[in-house]
């Protein structure tokens, strides 16, 4: 699905990345870890096709990354749900609206989607703040949010970039019981954070992966977590 080979990506003259290699199976779970500033999000930008690696290779189901058109990149993104660290929405829209926004972008018609978009919010239990504005909305609203976004294009992929950073433990397990859900749907998922609670705790509930960058390096990490 996702395969980086050796991956190395450099910025500013300096390497962020190096000698990276992974394979991302349908159906697995992972955890990214390490500390602010390794990398976490910049690997997740590799995944997705956001940026382009400056060493090594990374395709995106089969297809080399370098070799891709914007189009091509916009056709698989549609496969990968992307769930961002800073949650922006356009604040004009409702949160529904914004959930939806996805399928207007890729030319579906949100009305014959209303019935997947209802189940969705409910499954978030988003459904009491549907025609809220996202500046009323509280952080685990938000999260919660840019997950039912990231997912309603029911994609084979999802890749979290620090999801419940702005929220406390017990909205952070919400969050993490809809991602383990995700997962045993058969969705592949990725979670970058720096929360090792957290990482336990999905443990008792998912056979999780866990993978971190130290000195620009990934690697397995250690079975004590």
């Amino acid at each position: 699905m996702i395969e980086l080979e050796n991956v190395a990506y450099s910025y500013g003259g300096g390497e962020l990345l190096s000698s990276v290699s992974l394979k991302l199976a349908p159906g697995s779970f992972h955890f990214l870890t390490g500390p602010s500033g390794a990398g976490k999000t910049t690997f997740l930008k590799l995944c997705y096709g956001a940026l382009v690696p400056t060493a090594g290779q990374a395709r995106l189901f089969g297809q080399d990354v370098r070799e891709m058109t914007r189009d091509d990149i916009a056709l698989v993104r549609r496969r990968i749900g992307v769930v961002h660290q800073d949650c922006q929405f356009l604040d004009h829209l409702s949160m529904a609206e914004n959930v939806a926004l996805p399928l207007t972008v890729s030319g579906h018609d949100p009305n014959s989607e209303q019935q997947n978009l209802t189940e969705l919010l409910n499954w978030c239990g988003l459904t009491p703040r549907a025609n809220a504005l996202p500046p009323e909305l509280s952080g685990g609203e938000r999260q919660r949010a840019a997950l039912a976004r990231a997912v309603i294009m029911s994609p084979d992929v999802i890749l979290a970039d620090e999801p419940t950073g702005n929220v406390d433990w017990e909205m952070s397990q919400r969050l993490l019981q809809l991602l383990v859900e995700l997962n045993r749907m058969g969705k592949t998922v990725m979670i970058a954070t720096h929360d090792l609670g957290l990482i336990r705790a999905a443990k008792q509930h998912v056979q999780a992966r866990v993978l971190r960058i130290s000195n620009r390096r990934l690697q397995l990490a250690g079975a004590d977590l």
